[in-house]
C-alpha cells in the first residue's frame, strides 16, 4: 500500500532503505486501522482528541505485530492491521492511564484529565474489541491485569520502576498477536525476545526495521534457535 513521503509522523528519522520504506508503510497502515476503529466515537471533540493522540503516538507496538506475522513465513494479508491496531490502542489507553495516575496530571484545569479518563477507557475497549476473536485475546487481558497489579505496587512501594513493565508486556502481546495471525504459536523464546526489545521504553520504529530484528523474529518463529541480538 502506498504511503506519502510527506507524512512527518511516519517518516521522521527514517532513511529510505527498502526495509524502512516497508516499515513506513506498516506504520501508516497501523495508524489508519486505529483511526478507523474509533471513527464512530462521539462527541466530535472527544474523537478529535483521540485522533490527535494516535497521530502523535509511537507505532512500535503495531508495527511489531505486523513484522512478527511476516517473520513467521506467511503473508497474513489485510486483517493483520486490525490486530496491530488492537495492540496499539490497548497500549495507548494504558499509557494514558499511567500518566493520569500521577498527581501532576491533575494540576490546574480538571477538564482535560476528566476527558482523558474517558479517552483511555475508549482506547482500551476498542483495542479489546479488535482482538476479542483472536488467539491474542487472553494475552490482551493479561496485559491489562499486569498493568493494574504493577500500578498498585507502584503506589504502595513508591517505586517508579513498575511503570516500565507496560512497554515490555505490550511488545510481548504484539508478537503473540502477529505470529498467531498466521497460525504460529508464540514460543517462550519469542515472547522473551519481544520483552527485551523494550528497555524501559518502546524502541524507535526504525529500530524494528533492521535485518537483525527480522532474522531474529524469523528464527524464533520457526525454531528454538537463539537469536543473534539477544543474550
Amino acid at each position: 500500500m502506498a504511503v506519502s513521503g510527506h507524512d512527518p509522523a511516519v517518516s521522521k528519522g527514517l532513511c529510505q532503505s527498502a526495509s524502512n520504506i516497508g516499515t513506513m508503510e506498516e506504520a501508516a497502515a497501523v495508524r489508519r486501522a486505529a483511526l478507523t476503529a474509533v471513527e464512530d466515537v462521539e462527541p466530535t471533540r472527544l474523537r478529535e482528541r483521540i485522533h490527535d493522540r494516535i497521530a502523535d503516538a509511537s507505532l512500535a507496538p503495531g508495527v511489531l505485530t505486523i513484522t512478527s506475522a511476516h517473520a513467521a513465513g506467511s503473508d497474513p494479508g489485510e486483517p493483520i492491521t486490525e490486530r496491530a491496531a488492537g495492540v496499539q490502542l490497548i497500549y495507548e489507553g494504558l499509557r494514558l492511564t499511567r500518566t493520569l495516575t500521577r498527581n501532576e496530571a491533575w494540576a490546574g484545569d480538571r477538564e482535560g484529565p476528566n476527558l482523558d479518563i474517558l479517552l483511555a477507557d475508549i482506547l482500551v475497549a476498542r483495542g479489546f474489541y479488535l482482538l476479542a476473536r483472536t488467539e491474542a485475546a487472553g494475552a490482551a487481558v493479561g496485559v491489562v491485569r499486569s498493568f493494574g497489579h504493577d500500578q498498585t505496587l507502584r503506589r504502595e512501594r513508591s517505586d517508579a520502576n513498575y511503570d516500565h513493565h507496560l512497554e515490555s508486556d505490550v511488545l510481548e502481546l504484539a508478537v503473540i498477536a502477529g505470529s498467531t495471525a498466521v497460525g504460529v504459536d508464540a514460543s517462550e523464546k519469542l515472547r522473551s525476545y519481544a520483552t527485551n526489545l523494550a528497555n524501559g521504553e518502546l524502541p524507535a520504529v526504525e529500530d524494528l526495521a533492521t535485518d537483525a530484528v527480522a532474522d531474529d523474529l524469523a528464527t524464533l518463529s520457526t525454531s528454538s534457535g537463539v537469536p543473534s541480538s539477544v543474550d
